[in-house]
């Protein structure tokens, strides 16, 4: 039950720093205890709140592998897919502490998946040439198509969602498009945490935004994003911008 007496439907209510992960969050000298937003992680945990969660922050700034450390503990393949993928592997270079983290799980969800853009590529072979399969021709298609196909085939029905950067490369379009897709998951009861570097899916109404950086995670307005502030001075005056670096 949540306190307002409703019943608590979420597939994910918090992941909990367990003894391995507080000691490795502590040290900031080795990776990925050295990210800001990682180190608070293993060191405090993260409750998950009920529909999106939406991670932004620099390059560099530790949204890819806060999500990628989230995967590995609920039991996705931290390299991209669903639960039922983990013959899926690439060249391993996740953090590798998500079993250092306690998952406070809730209702089981009917499916789950973590979309990670940058072994797409990968996961399409997978995918083509995993026997047993229905046959997919998805590096067929453009990089955006592509994703688009994962999206209308993978995400597709109430469960828990992880995704690094759905984004990357889809068009201003397309992103409005994904935008209504995951408002209308949340709609039906789904649970959804994004990274993303786009203005678009942080404006998702509703949507709890968390901006990452030197001081580690902390709750955020739209408004006040660093990344809306710099694009809304972009847009107004790209000239300035581009004196400084030309």
């Amino acid at each position: 039950m949540t306190d307002s007496g409703e019943f608590d439907t979420r597939p994910v209510r918090a992941f909990l720093p367990g003894p391995d992960g507080r000691d490795q969050g502590s040290d900031g000298s080795a990776w990925p205890g050295s990210v800001p937003a990682m180190a608070q992680l293993l060191r405090e945990g993260l409750e998950i709140p009920a529909g999106l969660t939406v991670l932004v922050g620099e390059n560099g700034s530790g949204k890819s592998t806060v999500v990628e450390a989230l995967a590995e503990a609920y039991g996705l393949n931290p390299q991209g897919g669903s639960a039922l993928g983990q013959s899926f592997r690439i060249r391993p270079s996740e953090p590798g502490v998500g079993r250092d983290l306690t998952v406070v799980r809730g209702l089981r969800p009917r499916w789950s998946y973590f979309l990670r853009a940058d072994t797409m590529s990968q996961l399409y072979t997978y995918l083509e040439q995993n026997p047993g399969r229905r046959p997919e021709r998805l590096h067929e298609l453009s990089h955006g198509e592509g994703f688009l196909e994962i999206l209308r085939t993978r995400v597709n029905e109430t469960g828990f969602y992880l995704m690094d950067e759905p984004d990357a490369p889809l068009s201003f379009t397309a992103s409005l498009g994904l935008a209504a897709l995951l408002h209308d998951l949340v709609a039906v009861g789904s649970q959804i945490v994004v990274a993303t570097h786009s203005p678009v899916l942080a404006a998702i109404p509703g949507a709890r935004l968390l901006e990452l950086g030197p001081w580690g995670i902390r709750p955020a307005a739209w408004n006040d994003l660093d990344l809306v502030v710099a694009w809304r001075q972009f847009m107004l005056d790209p000239h300035s911008y581009f004196r400084h670096l030309l």
